[in-house]
């Protein structure tokens, strides 16, 4: 990947395809969740995707305190302008999915459609239900079992069988995963917390917007299909179901999810086609 520096940080980066510009902003944990769509020609043939590893991640700067959700929608609007592109498809994964709802809502000049990938949006009736069970994985971590704390909550969102695809598609994923721990549970568990978002805020949102759900999703927290009706709710938000996924959405099904996010795209494109800097 390569390495920018913005305002005293660094952000790793990789551009593949060509075509529009896509922001892929990845959720917790996995750093990679987008790299299986970094080889699926139906999206790299037509759009230049531009995957980046959010502060705390892998090679970009540690996060050694708190970071809000607003800072993070900062870090990739200054990547874009970084890179030259002044407007783009921006797709949010998980966590990724407020930083991309935040970017929407602070420079809504940059962003051109929105892509909600199950995005963490805890205002949902099952909320709780989620955040009681990560009581005793936040034990296990402030313990100092990192990797048991990490492998507890994507069993919860992912399924307890997640290894054997995880470690096919990206090897080394859940190690680096374990590496980043200190992201998740001491700075993105307490930004979610603070973060906001409302019926007001969506009324504000104009761009056109895309609410995915795994098609499995709902056998581990129902909360998953809550979201995926609360985006339609509040957005009118057009709606695709990802075959054969839970959590994992684009690292189970690649190809499925490369399918949903090209049409998507397809249907709404930019007037012009300004091109990422490398």
């Amino acid at each position: 990947m390569q390495q920018v520096r913005i305002d005293g940080r660094e952000l790793e980066y990789e551009l593949q395809g060509d075509g529009e510009p896509a922001m892929l902003i990845h959720g917790s944990h996995f750093a990679d969740a987008f790299a299986p769509l970094l080889t699926e020609p139906e999206l790299t043939e037509r759009y230049q995707l531009i995957m980046y590893h959010r502060r705390g991640f892998a090679g970009s700067t540690y996060v050694d305190g708190p970071l809000s959700v607003r800072e993070q929608a900062a870090d990739c609007r200054a990547l874009m302008q970084r890179l030259g592109v002044e407007r783009a498809h921006v797709a949010g994964y998980s966590f990724g999915g407020a930083v991309a709802l935040q970017l929407a809502l602070d420079a809504p000049e940059v962003v051109h459609s929105l892509a909600l990938l199950e995005p963490a949006l805890f205002v949902v009736p099952s909320a709780p239900q989620l955040m009681e069970a990560m009581g005793p994985l936040v034990g296990m971590y402030e313990a100092g079992d990192k990797a048991g704390a990490v492998d507890g909550f994507l069993k919860a969102v992912m399924g307890p069988e997640y290894r054997s695809w995880l470690d096919r598609v990206l090897p080394g994923a859940f190690e680096q995963a374990v590496t980043d721990a200190d992201t998740f549970f001491q700075s993105e568990l307490p930004a979610l917390g603070q973060w906001s978002f409302t019926r007001a805020d969506a009324e504000r949102i104009t761009q056109p917007v895309l609410a995915v759900l795994g098609a499995e999703s709902h056998t581990l927290w129902p909360g998953c299909v809550e979201v995926y009706e609360l985006l339609q709710d509040w957005f009118g938000a057009e709606a695709f179901v990802l075959e054969g996924a839970t959590h994992g959405l684009q690292i189970m099904n690649p190809r499925g999810m490369a399918a949903g996010l090209a049409s998507f795209f397809a249907r709404h494109p930019l007037p012009e086609r300004p091109m990422a800097r490398t």
